[in-house]
């Protein structure tokens, strides 16, 4: 990497735009920046570095990039940095403009912020010019990482050496070179190694006590089920043994719950034989308890059938003396009949004489059917008068119909009246609308015919202005065609050419001994051409020809289609004319408006004409309207007259018939209420007469039957008659006793029973208490033999299951020996690691003492020869070792920490660090090579000799092409280096002063 050129504006502490040109300082190979403490010195590497990575190192990195603006500039004026460098034979220009906060534009106040820009070109040789490559600040960002090869903090370190930061570096533990070096060297990946085996350990020790856990579960569930036959293992998960001691114990466990099933089974055999006896036994004094129950019921259900005896005998009579009145039951039922049909009819006659007028209290059942024959004669007589009154309601409806008829047609008439009389201004307001929507109509028509022209030519100005569009990216297309496809065939003529020049190689491969050449004829081949390195063969000049091909076609392809958009767009140009777009989009928009209006006003047309239609219409309907109406008044005239001489004849006739009554229908309803009362007096008359004489003769055939059935009087006979449901009681209390009679008959005479009496009451209690006692002890034995079967099939399972969890945790356990091993190993915490040195430890050591060797060659010379940088892999204190850095001093033969140099020996010690880990670095990186350093300050520190020394080996790196720039306010580094960039500090910003 080369610098060329540093432009930067309103940066730091430099108001205006300053100009670096390093090729002019770079040409002496060593050059000095100096000025004054604040001037900015730091801010032209800061400004470096901005350029490429887009950040200033270390804390000046604030913000987002506003405070790299610099105070002294205008308020106008945009912060802006430009470097020209060449990476890789690649020249590059990158620009970058920060964040900035400028003044609103126009009159408003206040201030906006716009965003970071970043430019990257390239300058290309062939053609004289620069090429944009990039506009985005990732991309940039990735292009310039991946041609450098380092980071920002590698390039901080290694092209801006801060010397500063390598004395603390020298003088830095373990720890914090750790971290240096890490950061340089990216060892994040060893890092990542260590938490991964950690991590790793973690987790198959997690799986390794889960496994044992679940071990020690089934053990603590067997230890349950075999109680204190069982001694768990005080051992934790994770621990050695666990699995052969846990199955162990299981297999003690299982032998003594298989002694206690036996000793169970035993138990339980006594216990079903001495339960069978003691319910045997108590079977046989349940059944003497029984009989003697038995017998001692039966003898006090015979005490009870003699004391009910008297009882029974009264039962038997009063059942005689029922079957004699039986024969009595229907004479005695008419009579009740005949009895209570005579007092309805009494009750009936009663109701209907209440009702009747009192002229006719005494009057028999004939005196009452004569006067309901009189009523009836009465009631024929006003049938003719009930005709005349409904004629003549029928006359008084009919003429209230006329008056309304003659109410509605004089509304009618003055409603006629009154329209016709508007009819003229209607006609006239309907024919001037009709009138303005015809107008309106064939406007509408005019601008139809306006309206698709106009529409073509918007329509061709939008395309107009999509092709001017589409022509300038076809026309980028085509030349960026153009010249892939000019690379390509230059790329195959250069590949012709080197074949060409190769081709004696290529014809030598085909030769063979004894054949003759191709070109000479010869058959002796002594010294056939070699092909050299690169070497062209056919099947590269054939790709690179079809590669130029394919480049070709596609040129002319993209050049067809820059034709055939160009055409397009001087159609669409000579179609919409030269008025723009929007000029032809508002006159379009005000056609359309315009044709809008006249097309709602012509759409009024047809609703006007109909409205004048039904207009008409409406007023013929009223005009023959009016005329019928006035014929109907004529005609109602002649018919009221000839109503009103009827209606005066019929209520004539009327007042005559209904005498005092309201009318005719009264009248009549008042004989009709009056005939039916006389009706039903007399029908419930004669009922009464005729129920007193069924009642006598039901009187005298119940006296009769009553003698014969042996009763003195027909009361009695009566009183013995007994119901059904009073027969049916009688009966069953009759069969009740005799049924008790003859079971306890039957119970004294049985035999067993008699003999049970005479023996010794029965103990039943004693008994059950026994074979209680025996059925508890059998359910013992059995539970406890349940118990000991279940005790053992458990004890079985949880060993099983326990066994396969021991033979599934193997590999597992095995997995986690071989990674915790390992892990410890890498980790630097393993009795294996003798210096408890982690991985990434171990890879920066390395790295560390490559560092040093290369540190030593440029040590020496600063030194003369005595001191020499080693690594130290030795522990300090407890910590761990690897990243120790020692001095050899040459003239004691010792060694000794790098923290026992002086001031000035600290200085080009460090300076050789730096410079070994940019040679490191920059190996590392890929080979990158730097031709550009900077070394910030410390030489103050050195005397005339060393000072002398140290720069002949700066001035050493020109023998590698390089240019180092010393920044340092040593004022005799001005007289030693000719080549110089002066940092000049003033109140309006510093400046930049170039001497070469």
């Amino acid at each position: 990497m080369r610098l060329h050129r540093l432009d930067v504006t309103a940066f730091g502490p430099f108001g205006g735009t300053q100009s670096v040109d390093f090729d002019a300082l770079s040409a002496a190979g060593l050059f000095l920046l100096h000025g004054p403490t604040g001037a900015g010195k730091t801010s032209v590497l800061d400004a470096v570095c901005y350029a490429l990575y887009g950040t200033v190192p270390g804390a000046r990195q604030t913000g987002q990039g506003l405070t790299l603006r610099s105070d002294h500039a205008e308020a106008t004026a945009r912060t802006e940095i430009r470097l020209e460098l060449t990476v890789t034979g690649r020249r590059l220009e990158i620009t970058r403009q920060p964040p900035w906060e400028r003044p609103k534009k126009g009159k408003r106040q206040g201030t906006t912020v716009d965003k970071a820009q970043t430019w990257l070109r390239e300058y290309d040789a062939t053609a004289g010019v620069w090429k944009d490559l990039s506009r985005s600040h990732q991309e940039v960002g990735e292009e310039i990482t991946q041609l450098l090869g380092m980071s920002r903090e590698q390039f901080c370190q290694v092209v801006l050496l801060p010397q500063g930061d390598f004395a603390r570096f020298l003088r830095a533990d373990a720890g914090a070179r750790g971290q240096l070096l890490g950061r340089l060297f990216d060892t994040q990946r060893f890092a990542e190694v260590e938490k991964r085996l950690a991590e790793r350990r973690r987790t198959t020790e997690a799986q390794v006590r889960d496994g044992d856990s679940a071990l020690l579960a089934d053990a603590h569930r067997m230890q349950q089920e075999a109680g204190d036959a069982m001694e768990l293992p005080e051992l934790t998960p994770g621990e050695p043994g666990l699995a052969d001691a846990v199955l162990g114990a299981a297999a003690v466990a299982r032998s003594t719950a298989r002694e206690r099933l036996t000793v169970a089974h035993c138990r339980l055999t006594a216990a079903e034989s001495a339960q069978f006896a003691a319910d045997r036994a108590l079977a046989g004094v349940r059944e003497l308890a029984r009989l003697q129950g038995r017998f001692a019921e039966a003898r006090q259900r015979a005490v009870r059938l003699e004391e009910r005896a008297g009882a029974h005998r009264e039962a038997q009579a009063r059942m005689e003396r029922g079957r004699k009145a039986a024969a009595v039951a229907p004479a005695l039922e008419l009579r009740e009949a005949a009895e209570a049909g005579h007092r309805r009819a009494a009750a009936a006659e009663a109701r209907a004489r209440t009702l009747l007028p009192e002229t006719f209290a005494g009057a028999g059942a004939a005196g009452l059917a004569t006067a309901a024959r009189r009523v009836t004669e009465e009631l024929g007589g006003l049938e003719s008068a009930r005709r005349a009154e409904r004629r003549l309601a029928e006359v008084v409806e009919e003429r209230g119909r006329l008056d309304r008829q003659e109410r509605d047609d004089e509304d009618v008439l003055r409603e006629a009246d009154g329209w016709l009389a508007d009819w003229d201004a209607t006609r006239a307001e309907l024919q001037s609308r009709i009138d303005t929507a015809q107008e309106a109509a064939t406007r509408a028509e005019q601008l139809a015919v306006q309206r698709e022209p106009a529409r073509r030519r918007l329509a061709a100005a939008r395309l107009r202005d999509e092709l001017g569009q589409d022509t300038d990216e076809a026309q980028r297309t085509a030349l960026a065609s153009a010249r892939r496809a000019a690379d390509a065939r230059e790329h195959w003529l250069d590949l012709k050419e080197q074949r060409l020049t190769g081709i004696a190689a290529e014809l030598a491969a085909q030769l063979t001994a004894g054949e003759p050449c191709a070109v000479c004829g010869a058959t002796e081949h002594p010294a056939p051409a070699e092909k050299f390195a690169g070497h062209i063969d056919g099947e590269a000049e054939q790709r690179a020809e079809a590669a130029f091909q394919r480049a070709d076609a596609q040129r002319a392809q993209d050049e067809r289609g820059l034709g055939t958009v160009r055409e397009a767009l001087a159609a669409a140009t000579a179609e919409a004319g030269d008025a723009s777009t929007a000029q032809l989009a508002s006159q379009a928009d005000e056609l359309e408006q315009e044709y809008t209006r006249v097309r709602r006003a012509a759409s009024a047309l047809h609703p006007a004409q109909e409205e004048l239609r039904l207009a008409g219409q409406e007023r013929e309907r009223r005009l023959a309207g009016r005329q019928q109406a006035e014929v109907r008044a004529a005609a109602r005239l002649t018919r009221r007259e000839g109503i009103d001489a009827e209606q005066a004849s019929l209520e004539e006739e009327l007042a005559a018939v209904r005498g005092s009554a309201a009318s005719v229908a009264v009248r009549a309803g008042q004989l009709e209420r009056q005939l039916a009362l006389l009706t039903d007096a007399a029908d419930t008359a004669r009922a009464a007469e005729d129920t007193a004489r069924h009642l006598k003769d039901a009187d005298a055939r119940l006296a009769d039957a009553a003698y014969r059935a042996g009763f003195e009087t027909p009361q009695a006979a009566a009183a013995a008659h007994l119901d059904d449901t009073a027969h049916r009681e009688l009966q069953r209390r009759l069969d009740d006793w005799q049924s008790e009679e003859a079971a306890v008959r039957a119970v004294l005479a049985e035999a067993d029973t008699a003999a049970a009496a005479q023996q010794p009451p029965a103990d039943l209690d004693t008994a059950e208490r026994t074979a209680a006692a025996a059925d508890r002890r059998l359910r013992d034995a059995a539970s406890a033999r349940d118990r000991a079967a279940r005790s053992c099939a458990e004890l079985d399972r949880l060993s099983a299951h326990a066994s396969a969890g021991v033979r599934r945790l193997a590999p597992l356990r095995e997995e986690y020996d071989r990674v915790a091993r390992l892990a410890g190993l890498t980790a630097g915490t393993s009795a294996d690691n003798e210096r408890k040195m982690r991985l990434e430890s171990y890879v920066l050591a390395a790295r560390l003492e490559q560092v040093a060797a290369a540190a030593t060659v440029r040590l020496r010379r600063m030194s003369s020869g005595r001191y020499t940088l080693v690594h130290s892999d030795d522990r300090s204190g407890r910590g761990r070792s690897g990243l120790g850095l020692h001095v050899v001093d040459a003239w004691t033969g010792r060694e000794r920490d790098t923290a026992t140099l002086s001031g000035g020996e600290t200085f080009f010690a460090s300076l050789a660090l730096a410079l070994g880990l940019a040679d490191v670095v920059t190996d590392e990186a890929g080979g990158v090579r730097l031709d550009t350093l900077f070394i910030d300050e410390g030489f103050g520190s050195l005397d005339d000799q060393t000072l002398d020394e140290v720069l002949d080996v700066l001035d050493s790196l020109r023998e590698r092409d390089r240019s180092v720039g010393i920044v340092s306010h040593v004022a005799d580094l001005r007289r030693r280096i000719h080549a110089q960039l002066e940092v000049v500090k003033g109140r309006s910003g510093s400046a930049l002063r170039q001497r070469s």
